[in-house]
């Protein structure tokens, strides 16, 4: 069998010992046996590899040695050792397990091994035979292509350690490499393009003819890799296939390369670092991406970064780094670590600039600490016969994100220059030349990622072949006459942003010819995000008119499209063309391949960027096709009508691209603003370009001195800081240079108009929009419009500093503010690489050819696109539905902020002195909609700052107004969406009548609006108020608005950031929990709502378990309507005011929500920031991308980056563990981390692991914990957010999860949590309702404290020595005390000090010193009882009624409550004034007579009283005091009267307010001691009181006794 096998031989080291061919087995036994006698020969390889081939190496070693006679020595043994498949394999233990086997069989010097896998099994078996008996002899049969052309040539052995891979080695060459290339018709195609990398790089650093070979024919080298052979084809040469022959030479091509440099430089001295280009970074990536990503993915990217770093240091061309950047791509490879197989990681998030440089330290080439790095020259050739130093400064400015430009005088100044070639000529001749038919040599064509996908696109519809010349300066496109084929089934055409791409394509996919049957039956082009967000509806609807079948697969006018190959009819084609003219372009260069000639009308208003479509029809002629466009007879005047023949274009043998018009605005404008001189060599006069006019339309216009000739443009710019403004510039046939143009009126003297770019909208972004809001950092007003904006320049020196820029991932961006960079320092230009869309090397020109400093800059989280923040806060919006009360809300909110509330409607009464009502009767609805958006910009200049502005509902029917309200979000603005549910709005409109009519169904209007509603606002406040109001769901005594009114102030302070509504106890010393609620319908868990909270500090909403009735999915696939959470959150809101955790758990992290829901994970967790949460669960494993724009959401939402595993594999004490604990840390402001137990152990390494984490100086709460019931003790041990369950709930949330109760009980046992004793000082006391309160208290949530009372007639040696206790934990004091024990105490509190009086003592710990603290919480007792009714900043006016030391707590609650006036009536006048002058900066008014207010003054809406009851009566009773009835005579709104006595349980005042007025409600003195008491056991224990279980027994005492 060996006679008929061919094998191609490589020599290396001076021996043909590289043997090629396939299906080798047979040929390799018998070469080893024959050529290496040995004693045994173990053959070792991978779990993987061995259930394919060991089976065949097995039979032919044991057929062929059964066949040896015996002689004098014994037979051969044959051996096999199968180690598990990865790198980890790779290490000391994998090592030290493979030498042990050979000791165990007694293997000897003699001893030969083969090496059976890819580059795992061959570095490390050739390491085993370095040094096994002090070396043994080894072969390598590789299996993959990248160990067959890398890993596997050249006697590199290794292992890694946790230091980095392959640090520990040696240099041991195999006796023979078998390259059996039939190995790889089992190897995945991943792993096919993993082995590709390394056979690119060799031909990029030394073979320009293999790349060439590379470049132009990678679809037949991958068909070669797919088609499997069968009866052993190949084996000899008669018997290969063109495919086997093809993918033979590219293997043996690379390894050539590879032995040569070996021969010439076997040990790496210098030659052969040059097969390490790709290296140096790609090992720094594949060192925090291993395993996940491949060596062969890493080093792709690695070798693009370095030929960056070769093209920024002037040694290397764009055409070079284009190319390579090509060829890789088709190889299925990544090129940039934006690539969505890498920035979805987790692990990307730890790839730094400094991280990266700190791993290449640890090179091999380096030398001390220099870093060396191969540099390319050119394709086929490297900068030195060697790596070559480069500083980290360089490496450090590739690597980094985003940059910043040193503000100087360009150093080249007078600069001359060429920009790269036009994007549109570029895609235009490509599409040209590609329908064309014969050779077309396009020169100067744009090297970056437009082209290189219009260019991927056409060579996947198999519309054209390309080939390059001339180093890569000129493409050579084989025209395919306009046939092109459906891609595979399931192939996409992928175009990213590239908004010129998907228009033509689009026209260019209806000329697809039908597939053979059982193809694809359609091409579907799509996109990234915002390239999904891109119009496209116009084209698509006038193809459709004109007969192609097209589908949008997601957002209707928008891509993806499905586009069936029907061909093009032809004849009439109407299409809208106002708002891209690449619409028309994309017709009309299809158009000759149409089935019938082509009018093509263009209709639908003004069309947008003329000269564009000139270009095209230009284009076309030079092409061989003459389109006419149509001309009025009478008058000559233009029609937008165009005829264009049917025919063939035929292919220019030659065709010279000219440079970008656009790009050339950046230099030109950079001597503009910097006073210096620039000239851009081939555009002029006669360029094809619009954006050619911009030197003389804007820059000269300006103040700048212009000549231009028809093929050089010169511009000489005015001293600095004198660029004129100009009154206005109509850019419509420049459009895309408007951005030039705003940057330099930023710093004009004046204000400039820019008109005639209303299409800008629809671009990369809306770079309106983004200008705007960019300016807005640097100090710059702008004003928007319709179809442009005004920019109101600044001196240069009044703009701010430091400013970082979100470019948006906009080219165009990016490069316009460069340009004002370079006058502003400290600019930071965030997503350098947007750059790439039109000029990659930017940067690099930036430095080397106009010569300003580019500096890296690595940003630790990108700036959002907002302005900087305000000097005082911007006023809040409130849109939604007319009746879904935001009057109301936003009354309560301005209360709750302390600002100015407006309703816009009300105010425009005041401007037009007529009813909303009134004019829209007299003048109809679209002139009040224009009126309603003029007065919308008026509030938002004139009241945009510390109001809140409550909008009418129709606000959002015009786009001017919601453009408006965009921009006040993007600008840094609030605006909420108040909703409620539909059927409430028709019942409350059925009966209101001071606004007109709809004139349609209010349903209709409701489902209009509701998109606009949502995008239009940031916040989201839910109004539901049904569920409580039918009486369905009990939770408190008092009405609806109490918990609205709470709601309302918990939502605002969160959203503006007064006052974030956060848990205390996650500061370092505390312990905190939250609830994980599991039920289904949350509104089931609210009447019992109170207990099951008792103790925690939040509540956990698992909206992944949420579900209503209607929901029949099963878990795992059910998704809950954001409708359905919304709801869920506003009635649990209603309920309770603990922080809410919102978290939606996916199945693989042990939740119910579906893996691959990623999308609608993100809309879910956008409307909880949305909802105002306090604290977001983030999963790590969701997209990088999707965290990131949770971030620029987030206000003052914290977030939980969790993980969550289930599988026991993860260990606390593993480097995974250290790497995920970063990852959470860099993205979260708490870490969770959720492993599962499987012995105690895992408890403590758990509790260690935290330990060390909260040790460290920038430590953020970290929750750890273990699953499952060995894992409760870590439960235990965590401090930070323990999740915990209780009885009533259906099901806990994870298994393990114990009770709040319980895991104080267990801390109490293992001595974390000691009991303490609680007292009542005082006397008499006997009958206190404190003991109740507090025992009950300790009692429900498992504390073991206790509570007595300490009775004694004076603070003496009793109270001395009880507070002097170790267990003493606190101490309510009454009197005869509250003054008298101040004396023992440390320190007093603000609220203590005012008061003059203590009724709460607390010990506290400063360090090892214990402190006692005295308080004072009646005014909370007090306050409390009153806010619970009326609102803060809703008292008018009070009245406290006596001047004792209560009557001081009662001033200092209602100031607190923002009491306007104080009124204080004491029998001796002299006490009262005395609290008058202890407490100047209230207001307080001392009166002569209850029910007696100053002329004019307000009657109060809150009362308290503070004197025994017994002494009064509402009777006219001489020896008691007489409360009147106009004590009641407020009547606006609500009102509180509060009675300190305790008995008799009706006091007289009370009594009087009942019989007197319904608006007031009453309040019991039992209530003040259970609100005060409440606050106190919190100060005491850090937990809140169980109110209602308290409450409720108190009360039951209470009553009892009187």
């Amino acid at each position: 069998m060996t006679a008929t096998t061919d094998v191609q031989k490589i020599s290396i080291l001076g021996k043909e010992s590289i043997h090629c061919g396939f299906h080798l087995v047979p040929y390799i036994v018998n070469t080893v046996l024959t050529e290496l006698p040995a004693s045994t020969y173990i053959l070792i390889t991978d779990s993987n590899i061995a259930k394919f081939y060991l089976p065949a190496f097995e039979k032919e070693f044991k057929s062929t040695l059964s066949g040896l006679l015996n002689g004098t020595h014994a037979r051969p043994r044959f051996l096999s050792y199968i180690i598990p498949p990865g790198e980890t394999s790779k290490s000391r233990e994998g090592k030290a397990a493979v030498e042990d086997f050979l000791l165990l069989n007694k293997c000897t010097r003699d001893t030969v091994i083969l090496a059976l896998g890819g580059g795992v099994v061959g570095d490390l078996v050739g390491f085993v035979a370095a040094t096994f008996m002090r070396g043994v002899r080894f072969c390598q049969i590789p299996t993959s292509l990248l160990a067959m052309v890398d890993s596997s040539v050249g006697g590199k052995t290794a292992i890694d350690t946790p230091h980095g891979k392959n640090l520990i080695g040696a240099f041991w060459q195999p006796e023979f490499i078998f390259i059996d290339a039939a190995l790889l018709e089992t190897l995945p195609s991943r792993e096919f393009s993993n082995g590709m990398a390394e056979v690119v790089k060799t031909a990029a650093i030394w073979d320009d003819s293999e790349f060439n070979s590379l470049e132009s024919r990678s679809a037949e080298i991958f068909a070669a890799i797919q088609t499997p052979s069968t009866n052993y084809a190949g084996r000899s040469e008669k018997t290969r296939s063109d495919a086997q022959k093809l993918l033979l030479s590219v293997i043996i091509g690379s390894i050539s390369v590879k032995a040569h440099i070996v021969t010439i430089d076997p040990t790496e001295k210098g030659l052969r670092n040059l097969v390490n280009f790709g290296h140096s970074i790609g090992h720094a990536i594949e060192a925090i991406l291993t395993p996940t990503i491949l060596h062969g993915e890493c080093v792709s990217i690695g070798m693009i970064l370095e030929a960056e770093l070769s093209r920024q240091m002037g040694i290397l061309s764009q055409v070079s780094v284009g190319r390579l950047t090509r060829c890789l791509k088709a190889y299925n490879l990544p090129v940039s670590l934006a690539d969505p197989r890498i920035a979805n990681l987790p692990s990307a998030k730890l790839i730094t600039t400094e991280r990266l440089l700190d791993i290449m330290k640890v090179d091999k080439k380096n030398q001390g600490n220099d870093k060396k790095i191969v540099l390319l020259s050119r394709i086929g050739a490297t900068h030195e016969q060697k790596a070559s130093v480069v500083p980290d400064g360089l490496i450090s400015k590739t690597l980094s994100e985003s940059v910043t430009v040193v503000p100087g005088i360009p150093s080249f100044n007078p600069v001359k220059m060429t920009t790269p070639g036009s994007k549109s000529i570029s895609n235009r001749a490509l599409v040209l030349a590609a329908l064309g038919t014969g050779i077309c040599r396009l020169k100067n064509l744009l090297h970056s990622d437009d082209t290189q996908v219009m260019m991927a696109a056409l060579s996947e519809l198999k519309g054209a072949k390309f080939e390059w010349e001339d180093g890569g300066e000129t493409l050579v496109v084989h025209g395919g006459n306009g046939f092109l084929s459906v891609p595979p089934k399931g192939k996409e055409i992928y175009l990213g942003n590239a908004g010129t791409a998907a228009r033509f394509l689009t026209t260019v996919c209806t000329l697809v010819q039908k597939p053979p049957t059982g193809e694809s039956e359609t091409t579907v082009i799509t996109g990234n995000a915002r390239m999904k967000q891109r119009p496209i509806g116009p084209l698509v609807a006038a193809l459709r008119a004109n007969g192609s079948e097209i589908s949008y697969l997601e957002s209707d006018g928008c891509l993806p499209l499905s586009i069936r190959p029907n061909g093009l009819s032809g004849g009439i084609i109407q299409l809208a063309a106002s708002v891209s003219s690449q619409y028309v372009s994309s017709v009309l260069l299809c158009a000759p391949y149409a089935n019938e000639p082509v009018t093509l009308e263009l209709i639908g208003g003004q069309v947008i960027s003329q000269p564009y479509i000139d270009m095209t029809v230009a284009m076309m002629k030079t092409f061989g096709i003459e389109v006419i466009r149509r001309v009025e007879k009478d008058t000559g005047k233009l029609l937008d009508i165009y005829d264009i023949p049917k025919g063939s274009y035929q292919n220019p043998s030659n065709y010279s691209i000219e440079s970008d018009a656009s790009s050339a605005t950046y230099p030109l404008a950079i001597a503009a603003i910097t006073g210096t001189s620039c000239t851009i060599q081939n555009i002029g006069s006669s360029s094809l370009q619009g954006d050619a006019k911009f030197a003389r339309e804007v820059l000269e216009r300006m103040g700048c001195e212009v000549n231009q000739t028809a093929t050089e443009t010169t511009v000489q710019g005015p001293p600095i800081g004198q660029l004129k403004a100009v009154e206005e510039i109509d850019m419509e046939v420049m459009t895309d240079a408007f951005l030039t143009a705003t940057v330099l009126a930023a710093v004009a003297n004046g204000k400039t108009r820019i008109i005639g770019i209303a299409n800008q909208r629809v671009k990369e972004c809306n770079r309106i929009r983004a200008m705007i809001d960019e300016l807005v950092k640097f100090g710059v007003s702008t004003n928007e419009l319709d179809d442009g904006l005004e920019v109101f320049g600044k001196p240069v020196e009044e703009l701010r500093k430091a400013v970082s820029v979100h470019c948006y991932d906009d080219h165009r961006v990016a490069m316009a503010f460069s340009v004002l960079a370079s006058l502003v320092p400290g600019t930071i230009l965030e997503e350098k690489r947007c750059v790439e869309k039109t000029w990659p090397n930017w940067w690099d020109d930036l430095q080397n050819k106009i010569g300003l400093e580019v500096k890296g800059v690595e940003l630790s989280t990108p700036s959002v696109s907002l302005s900087s923040a305000p000097l005082s806060p911007k006023s809040v919006i409130l849109i939604g539905m007319r009746g879904s009360g935001k009057t109301f809300i936003g009354d309560l909110a301005a209360s709750a902020l302390r600002w100015t509330f407006i309703d816009a409607d009300n105010y425009f009464e005041t401007v037009h002195q007529v009813g909303v009502r009134q004019f829209v009767h007299e003048n109809g609805w679209p002139a009040f909609r224009e009126a309603e958006t003029k007065l919308l910009k008026d509030l938002l200049t004139e009241k945009g700052h510390d109001h809140v502005l409550s909008l009418g509902g129709g606000i959002v029917e015009t786009a001017a107004a919601r453009d408006l309200l965009k921009g006040w979000v993007s600008s840094g603005g609030l605006v909420v969406h108040v909703s409620r549910n539909i059927g409430e709005i028709i019942e409350y409109l059925g009966t209101e009548g001071s606004r007109p009519a709809y004139g349609e169904p209010v349903s209709e209007v409701f489902e209009r609006r509701a998109t606009w509603f949502a995008e239009c606002s940031n916040h989201r406040f839910i109004n539901h108020v049904e569920a409580f109001a039918d009486g369905k769901i009990v939770v408190d005594p008092t009405d609806t608005k109490r918990g609205v009114r709470e709601e309302v102030v918990r939502f605002f302070h969160h959203i503006s950031g007064v006052s974030a509504n956060l848990a205390q106890n996650l500061m370092p010393g505390h312990r905190s929990y939250f609830l994980s609620l599991t039920y289904p319908d949350i509104m089931l868990a609210l009447p019992k709502l109170e207990e099951l909270s008792a103790g925690v500090d939040a509540l956990e909403v698992r909206v992944d378990l949420l579900r209503s009735k209607e929901d029949i999915e099963p878990l795992g696939k059910h998704i809950p309507s954001e409708t359905y959470v919304a709801d869920q959150i506003a009635a649990l809101r209603r309920v309770s005011s603990l922080p809410i955790i919102f978290t939606v758990r996916t199945v693989s992290e042990g939740g119910a929500f579906p893996d691959h829901a990623q999308k609608e994970a993100f809309s879910l967790l956008k409307l909880a920031l949305s909802l105002g949460v306090e604290y977001l669960d983030v999963e790590m494993q969701l997209p990088e991308q999707t965290i990131k724009q949770l971030v620029a959401r987030k206000g003052s939402t914290q977030f939980i980056a969790s993980w969550h595993d289930w599988s026991g594999r993860l260990k606390w004490n593993s480097p995974e563990a250290q790497a995920m604990y970063n990852i959470a840390a860099q993205n979260g402001d708490i870490v969770k981390m959720v492993f599962t137990a499987s012995t105690m152990q895992d408890n403590f390494d758990c509790q260690a692991f935290a330990l060390k984490m909260n040790g460290r100086p920038d430590a953020k709460p970290f929750i750890a914990i273990n699953m499952g019931a060995v894992g409760q003790l870590s439960r235990i041990f965590n401090t930070t957010f323990s999740p915990v369950s209780h009885p009533l709930q259906p099901s806990r949330a994870a298994p393990g999860q114990i009770s709040f109760a319980q895991v104080q009980k267990a801390l109490h046992l293992i001595g974390e949590l000691p009991a303490k004793k609680f007292y009542l000082f005082g006397n008499p006391i006997d009958h206190s309702l404190s003991p109740t309160l507090h025992n009950n208290a300790f009692e429900t949530l498992g504390l073991p404290h206790t509570y007595e009372l300490l009775e004694t007639a004076e603070v003496g040696e009793d109270i001395k020595n009880t507070i002097a206790s170790p267990a003493f934990g606190g101490a309510s004091v009454t009197i005869p005390h509250k003054l008298n024990i101040i004396p023992l105490l440390d320190q007093l509190t603000p609220a203590a000090k005012v008061m003059g009086a203590v009724n709460t003592i607390i010990p506290t710990n400063d360090g090892a010193t214990r402190i006692l603290v005295g308080d004072n919480t009646d005014w909370l007792g007090i306050r409390g009882s009153i806010a619970a009714r009326i609102a803060v900043g809703q008292i008018h006016a009070a009245l406290v009624i006596g001047a004792g030391g209560t009557s001081r707590a009662a001033i200092y609650a209602l100031n607190d409550l923002g009491a306007k006036v104080i009124y204080v009536w004491n029998r001796t006048r002299s006490r009262a004034e005395e609290l008058q002058a202890s407490n100047l900066d209230m207001n307080i008014q001392v009166i002569d007579e209850l029910g007696q207010w100053p002329t004019g003054a307000t009657a109060p809406n809150v009362i308290v009283s503070t004197i025994p009851a017994s002494e009064t009566s509402f009777e006219d009773d001489t020896d008691r005091l007489f409360y009147p009835a106009s004590l009641y005579s407020y009547r606006d709104g609500p009102a509180i009267v509060l009675d300190l006595a305790y008995k008799p349980v009706e006091t007289p005042l009370l009594k009087l307010a009942k019989m007197t007025a319904s608006n007031w409600d009453t309040a019991q003195g039992v209530e003040v001691l259970l609100q005060q008491g409440y606050a106190q056991f919190e100060k005491w224990t850090g937990r809140k009181c169980p109110q209602g279980i308290v409450s409720r027994k108190v009360w039951e005492v209470y009553y009892n006794r009187v």
